[in-house]
């Protein structure tokens, strides 16, 4: 016993013991001792024992101390997690092994059926050990174990069923579990989802206390984030269920921001990451917006405010919080508003803005920080053109506030500081608020920099073009390029699409030498982004050239890009910008982040613009003089008939208008109309009314003057008084008169209708002529289609006999096809005539077939008369063929 043996010796025993022992006892012992040896030797233990341990889970079910040892022993074979001093090999050795026992487990997908069976068990022996030894499967072949997992019935849902176990060990490491089974795997998040994964890991971060809680906290972050990075549909159903507003809890850390404890910082780095994940400007467009509106409507964006402008926050929540902000508010004009009117608590209030600004151009502030608040300013003015004109108004002369620091004080003072990020940094903001905006960019022009006391003030363009050239010639800290490039990039953004800014621009009669020379020069590698951006903005000065300035007419300028640069130089040094490394960095996402301020050089918004602008410059710079006067040509015609369907549809618009206002008096003639006729048929009635009521009064005046003539003074008639029958007659007079003057009322009025109804239908007709004119115009735009097709049939004239040969080619072609198309029918005739014939076979076989075993049912009938008949003689019974059956022809009946 107290012989040491090799350890494959007693392994091997062990297993044998497993295998072979009859008694539950003794199998539970070897077990338990392959558990004991299975972290020290795990290669020999794995080797010798797994197919022994998998058949104790399949046939020891009944208990559960058992199944535990097998499952503890696969787990020290299978999982790398290791302590230092057991650990023989190097790192790389340990994964081969983990990941080689791994593969042989789930070779047999029913090895993983049963474990997630075992998984339904509630004894803590067997649950346990289970989700530890799953998990380590899914750290180790995470993309099998998926699919083998997803196509098993209920799968995911039973282990969902572990967040739910009220005992925290098991539903901590069923988190850990769920962290591996959904990762890159969209169908699996979805399916965890819907089976109400939101709801209870929000529960547990909830009951574990928020930021503050332990590192649960941080395992049901991670999990989320699996969940909803990069998968809309489970964004969409964590917005639809209304889980965003349980979010805002997070972020209440109080007035007390001393002594943060590392988990806390690390929970809350998570938590705001989460926010991102769901407005991440890589999400749908809708998706964003929606989940935007919802963080503004709980207040989750005023709470982010809030820790914005808290003081003792951690510099790297604050840089993150700073993040989250930003793309909260990026193009959602209502969170834009909301956050341009948030003041920070300091004496006297500033706006949030300008307090993140001063960071920004401050040279002290860390790095990252400063880059987090120009992405901040850069999500404020997209798509804002509100925004964008508040920080340009407060650089003009008429809205300046010698009392307080502007934004456009503290731009100002960056781009003009001694620190090169700083200048990059203002340039970019700046540009960022010109974005897309053409009257900013005229209005940016106005704006006047005292320099220095005794000088004249100089135009912000003006003072942007004289520290370019000037910081050729200054090396400010080695950092000269970056300031340039920042410079140039704001030019570029200011110039395009604005012929106003290139005028004044070329006005400087420096900036077009200072350009030239930049590009004509051979200069470093590290000077070619400042050639290509020169490139550019020389390109963007001829593009956009109104030709107001005859010396610097877009001629001119290519005349003098030709004798100086050489149009295949300037195109390569235009070309410098693109195949830069840090230009393709820089296209990939919105946030500004670089590796080291040395490679902060392109904003994204400006790469869009190089692809925009560099194509069209490229043909500009080739066109001839004769194709640029046509093309102005072409669009000043565009131009009139632009004009003239504008008038025509501003007339179309007024006439449209008086049309409406004389259908609306239409119809208010109507309606008065219909009420006249009414009150008319009112009065015709009582009118006949009082009618009949004379003429009865009348008859019976008549029959009583008869009999009593002599008393006909002072006589009544039914209570009627002369007078009364006098005073009615009045009446009926009067009522005629009236129903005489409505009916001429009536008359005017048909007549005004009539009158409205013509001049409708000449409106009418003028519409049709207007149309008309819109035709020929359209005609004139056709015609210019045709012309410039002419040119291109003229241009394309010298390839017709190449496109002829081809054809000719072709149509042999053709014919060769067809050729062989028609040989293909006939031999697809021969065969259908060869199938039916086939078939014909195959239908007279069959039908001997069923003569054939007719005969045979009729002669089978007759030997069991024969038999009964040798029975009823008392022969005895003939020996047949085995289970009584008939052989004949091949057929097999069976009486």
């Amino acid at each position: 016993g107290s012989q040491l043996l090799p350890p494959g010796e007693p392994i091997q025993k062990l297993c044998d013991r497993v295998a072979s022992s009859t008694l539950l006892d003794d199998r539970r012992d070897a077990v338990r001792a392959l558990k004991s040896l299975s972290k020290k030797y795990r290669l020999e233990v794995g080797s010798q024992a797994m197919d022994h341990l998998i058949q104790v889970l399949q046939t020891d079910r009944s208990d559960s101390e058992i199944i535990g040892y097998a499952l503890d022993t696969l787990y020290n074979v299978i999982s790398n997690d290791l302590e230092e001093e057991e650990q023989e090999n190097s790192q790389k050795q340990v994964d081969d092994l983990g990941s080689r026992f791994t593969e042989v487990f789930i070779k047999q997908s029913e090895n993983i059926t049963l474990l997630l069976t075992l998984l339904e068990e509630f004894d803590f022996h067997v649950r346990w050990p289970g989700v530890k030894l799953l998990t380590s499967l899914l750290k180790q072949q995470g993309p099998q174990l998926q699919q083998i997992i997803l196509v098993s019935p209920m799968g995911v849902s039973r282990l969902m069923d572990l967040l739910a176990d009220s005992r925290e060990v098991i539903r901590n490491d069923g988190v850990l579990l769920l962290q591996q089974l959904t990762k890159s795997n969209a169908a699996i998040q979805k399916i965890v989802a819907f089976e109400n994964a939101f709801e209870r890991l929000l529960d547990i971060i909830t009951e574990e206390g928020n930021s503050d809680g332990g590192i649960v906290v941080e395992d049901c972050l991670l999990l989320l984030q699996n969940l909803l990075k990069n998968n809309n549909s489970n964004q969409n159903f964590f917005k639809e269920g209304s889980y965003i507003q349980r979010m805002k809890p997070w972020f209440e850390v109080g007035d007390d921001n001393c002594g943060w404890s590392a988990q806390k910082v690390t929970n809350l780095h998570l938590m705001l990451q989460l926010v991102r994940v769901l407005v991440s400007p890589t999400n749908p467009p809708g998706a964003t917006s929606s989940c935007q509106k919802a963080m503004s409507n709980c207040g989750l964006l005023q709470q982010l405010c809030t820790i914005l402008m808290a003081t003792g926050v951690p510099a790297d929540i604050l840089t993150e919080t700073i993040n989250t902000v930003s793309e909260v508010i990026r193009g959602c004009q209502m969170n834009q508003d909301y956050f341009a009117s948030v003041y920070a608590p300091s004496n006297p209030p500033r706006p949030a803005i300008v307090v993140l600004l001063m960071s920004m151009v401050n040279e002290r502030q860390p790095f990252v920080l400063r880059c987090a608040v120009l992405y901040c300013f850069q999500c404020f003015l997209y798509k804002n053109q509100k925004g964008q004109g508040e920080i340009v108004s407060t650089l003009l002369p008429s809205t300046i506030d010698g009392n307080s620091v502007s934004a456009g004080q503290l731009l100002c003072g960056g781009l003009f500081s001694t620190d090169s990020l700083s200048n990059w940094c203002a340039a970019v903001a700046l540009a960022h608020a010109l974005q897309e905006n053409a009257i900013l960019k005229e209005q940016l022009l106005r704006v006047q920099l005292a320099t220095s006391i005794g000088n004249p003030p100089v135009s912000l363009l003006q003072q942007c073009t004289n520290i370019l050239s000037q910081g050729d010639k200054i090396d400010r800290r080695g950092s000269k390029v970056q300031t340039r490039v920042g410079l140039l990039m704001l030019l570029c953004t200011w110039l395009s699409s604005c012929p106003i800014a290139v005028t004044h621009f070329l006005h400087n009669p420096a900036n077009i030498p200072f350009l030239t020379g930049q590009i004509a020069e051979n200069l470093g590698e590290e000077e070619h982004l400042v050639q290509g951006l020169s490139a550019l903005l020389l390109g963007i000065s001829i593009y956009y050239n109104d030709n107001s300035l005859e010396n610097y007419s877009k001629e001119k300028l290519k005349q003098l890009i030709e004798k100086r640069i050489g149009k295949e130089n300037f195109i390569e040094k235009l070309g410098f910008i693109s195949k830069h490394e840090l230009y393709s960095r820089a296209g990939q996402k919105p946030q500004p982040s670089f590796s080291s301020p040395d490679h902060m050089m392109f904003d994204h918004e400006f790469t869009k613009l190089v692809k925009e602008l560099e194509g069209v410059i490229t043909k500009a710079i080739y066109k001839s003089s004769e194709e640029d006067k046509k093309e102005e040509e072409v669009k000043k015609t565009l131009e009139q008939h632009d004009n003239i369907v504008t008038h025509y549809k501003q007339v179309i618009r007024e006439q449209d208008q008086q049309l409406e206002e004389l259908k609306q008096q239409v119809n208010s003639l109507k309606s008065q109309n219909e009420q006249l006729q009414a009150t008319l048929t009112q009065q015709v009635s009582q009118i006949q009314q009082h009618k009949d009521q004379y003429n009865l009064l009348k008859v019976q005046l008549g029959k009583d003057t008869q009999h009593n003539s002599s008393h006909s003074d002072t006589l009544q008639m039914n209570g009627i008084q002369p007078e009364e029958i006098s005073k009615l007659r009045e009446e009926v007079k009067e009522w005629k008169n009236k129903h005489d003057l409505l009916q001429g009322q009536l008359r005017e009025k048909d007549s005004v209708i009539e009158k409205l109804v013509a001049f409708v239908f000449e409106l009418e007709m003028l519409r049709i002529q207007v149309q008309s004119q819109s035709t020929e115009i359209s005609k004139l735009h056709t015609e210019k289609q045709e012309l410039l097709q002419q040119m291109v049939i003229l241009l394309s004239f010298c390839f017709c006999d190449y496109c002829q040969n081809e054809v000719k080619a072709l149509s042999e072609e053709k014919a060769a096809l067809k050729q062989q198309l028609d040989s293909s029918s006939s031999t697809v005739a021969i065969l259908q005539d060869e199938k039916s014939k086939l078939q014909q076979e195959v239908a007279e076989s069959k039908k001997e077939q069923d003569d054939l075993l007719v005969l045979l049912a009729d002669q089978d009938q007759k030997i069991v008369k024969l038999k009964s008949t040798l029975k009823e003689l008392g022969e005895p019974e003939p020996k047949l063929l085995p289970s009584g059956a008939l052989c004949q022809g091949g057929v097999l009946y069976r009486g």
